[in-house]
């Protein structure tokens, strides 16, 4: 298996930090991105308890310094995993919320994607991998701030693919579903930060759905099983979906929308509720 060159961003928690840490295993030199020190000293910390090299930068894909220090590393494969999420009914929202995810998980992101490209367009080899969501393929209730800027991520991702393929880059994008790593249980609490039943129109029974969707996790050594396969392939799916519920999840979806209908039951509770 041919070494290879490795940045992940987000590799502070979660499916990236799990990513990181095996990939070093396999022998790759890989780059931890992470948002703040504390982070950077704690994945320190762990691949030294697990006897691995593993380099470990801050890299706070706001900041701008951060993502220019980050072109001068030589990328084989950059795993575009960091992102924010925020729950809650997109009629109502704030705002900058949704801008601040947003900025993120698609201008920041784009912007470090681009800046690596360059180097592997010159190069004539690289691999681009978008960790999106099942969030990306289809939209729900009181996820679109989330939801929407996967939606864009997979736009990016899809034109990237057909982009970069004459220069020898392949992108790939993986989907996960709902996973043990904490990341949707901190969704449902940030729309304690502004939601007020007494303000906003949304009943809080209804928003409640949202913690009921997250209801039944899945153990996220799947994600980084797939994750670590996706940066050691030579070639490879564009698309991953898992688990396997997801994926049959997000093709039933797609398809019932082409002949979904506004039926006036519907539109009568709403008028009841109002």
């Amino acid at each position: 298996m041919k070494t290879k060159s490795v940045l992940i961003t987000g590799a502070g928690s979660g499916f990236g930090r799990d990513s990181a840490l095996r990939l070093a295993e396999h022998g790759h030199q890989v780059i931890a991105a992470v948002q703040h020190q504390g982070q950077a000293a704690e994945m320190k910390q762990m691949a030294k308890q697990r006897g691995v090299e593993m380099r470990t930068e801050k890299l706070d894909l706001l900041s701008q310094a951060d993502r220019d220090a980050a072109l001068q590393w030589e990328i084989d494969v950059l795993v575009n995993n960091a992102a924010i999420g925020e729950g809650g009914p997109i009629s109502e929202i704030p705002l900058e919320l949704v801008r601040n995810v947003f900025e993120v998980n698609v201008f920041s992101t784009l912007a470090l994607t681009q800046g690596i490209v360059r180097q592997m367009v010159k190069r004539g080899s690289g691999r681009v991998i978008f960790v999106s969501s099942i969030a990306g393929l289809v939209a729900g209730s009181y996820l679109a701030a989330y939801s929407s800027s996967k939606h864009a991520l997979e736009a990016i991702a899809e034109a990237l693919h057909h982009e970069l393929a004459p220069h020898g880059i392949q992108v790939a994008t993986l989907n996960p579903g709902p996973y043990a790593t904490g990341f949707n249980e901190r969704m449902i609490e940030g729309t304690r930060r502004w939601y007020d039943p007494n303000r906003n129109f949304t009943r809080p029974e209804d928003l409640a759905k949202l913690g009921q969707r997250f209801a039944k996790e899945y153990d996220p050594e799947e994600i980084v099983q797939a994750m670590v396969a996706l940066v050691e392939a030579d070639f490879g799916r564009y698309r991953t979906v898992l688990p396997k519920e997801s994926e049959e999840f997000v093709r039933k979806t797609e398809k019932e929308a082409w002949t979904r209908l506004q039926t006036p039951g519907s539109t009568e509770r709403t008028r009841k509720t109002a």
